[in-house]
């Protein structure tokens, strides 16, 4: 028996043994035959340190998935909850790597393979991680798991960031652009998409409002291109009428103003192991190159559209006067958060009228019940800046 055999004693023998498997991508698993062979041939070992092949699991649902988290990763969950029952008596991997890549993941892994007397299998050695020698070793390995997975991100988001200096890198455009076989971005040559994109500036010149222009092409029946972005028929045009996000969509891209941009969005990793997605103002862009390539409207143009989406979104509500009542100025947001407010304030107001003019007792009490919804209202600091009691007199178009 060799040395690190010794580690493996009759307990050991009693639980059954654990064989992870995993590549990161589905490419490697396609490619990297070799590598799965070696993870696959690990069962040997168990067999040689006394465990019988049909108490050698395999667990390999994980062929395909980073080991950066393992939150996707069901294959990694069961091993980490088989290990938590007391069923294993070892674990093994061709190295901590597959395991998990995230030390936070792995430092879990060892401290359960300690509490449960689990042994670690990897293809150096056997490790206990009741030992602290085997367990200090473990950590350093689980540690410089992680820094290669960050230098390999590392050199990857170098090489992206040095294209995208110079204007090079290639990103996805938007409908109505397109590369060439030599790498520069040209103006669709469909004759409809271009007239679409147009029609949309244009109207948008025209109604000064997002929401406004999306009505219009719709009640015209205006039809906006898109492009299939999966599945068996991704590249293909088609076309629907827009809506207010498609239309907000298009006049925020300043790739349809020929600028090169890159940096517009900064993903953040959630708790529950999902990425979130945020928008950064124009001024923490990372990259702007302007008149990069050909597109439908120039950057003056662009950075006037973006001043009147921002002005409309700023300016306060048209005041509508409520019947029998004159209009009354009053700040009300646009973004709809005022909408329980402004109709219950209304509807209060009509009713309480009614009940001074008839004197029924039921009105006033309705008139009641919806002042206090109003009430209990979110509140809006548009609204709160100026406490008035005039009746409903609010427009609530989005921008």
């Amino acid at each position: 028996m060799h040395m690190p055999d010794l580690k493996v004693t009759a307990d050991h023998l009693r639980r059954d043994a654990y064989l992870y498997v995993r590549q990161s991508t589905l490419r490697q698993v396609a490619e990297n035959v070799e590598s799965t062979h070696r993870q696959y041939a690990l069962r040997d070992r168990a067999v040689a340190a006394g465990w019988p092949v049909e108490r050698i699991h395999t667990i390999d649902n994980d062929l395909g998935k980073s080991g950066s988290s393992a939150t996707a990763r069901d294959g990694f969950q069961h091993l980490v909850s088989e290990v938590a029952l007391g069923r294993a008596g070892i674990v093994m991997g061709l190295e901590v790597s597959r395991l998990a890549r995230n030390s936070a993941d792995w430092h879990r892994l060892i401290e359960l393979c300690s509490l449960s007397g689990t042994l670690i299998l990897d293809e150096d050695g056997i490790y206990d991680p009741v030992s602290f020698n085997d367990r200090l070793l473990l950590g350093l390995k689980g540690t410089m798991s992680e820094a290669e997975l960050h230098l390999i991100r590392a050199r990857l988001r170098g090489g992206i960031l040095n294209k995208a200096r110079r204007g090079e890198l290639e990103i996805r455009p938007p409908v109505g652009l397109l590369y060439r076989p030599d790498g520069k971005i040209v103006l669709d040559p469909d004759i409809e998409v271009q007239s679409a994109i147009r029609m949309l500036f244009d109207t948008f010149d025209r109604t000064a409002s997002a929401m406004k222009t999306a009505r219009f092409l719709r009640e015209q029946g205006l039809q906006f291109p898109s492009r299939l972005q999966s599945g068996p028929n991704k590249g293909e045009l088609v076309w629907a009428l827009p809506n207010h996000a498609r239309v907000l969509q298009v006049l925020h891209n300043p790739r349809y103003a020929g600028a090169f941009v890159f940096g517009r969005m900064r993903s953040r990793r959630r708790p529950d192991g999902s990425t979130a997605i945020i928008k950064l103002p124009r001024g923490e862009w990372q990259f702007v190159i302007k008149g990069a390539h050909a597109g439908y409207i120039d950057w003056e143009r662009f950075e006037a559209i973006q001043q009147r989406l921002t002005d409309t979104m700023a300016a306060p509500s048209e005041p509508i006067a409520a019947a029998g009542h004159p209009a009354k100025a009053r700040p009300y947001c646009r973004a709809g958060c005022c909408a329980a407010f402004a109709v219950s304030e209304w509807v209060s107001s009509i009713i309480a009228g009614a009940a001074t003019n008839t004197g029924d007792p039921t009105m006033s009490a309705r008139s009641s019940s919806f002042a206090g919804a109003a009430r209990s209202a979110r509140p809006c600091p548009a609204r709160q800046s100026t406490r008035q009691s005039a009746p409903f007199s609010s427009s609530w178009s989005h921008q």
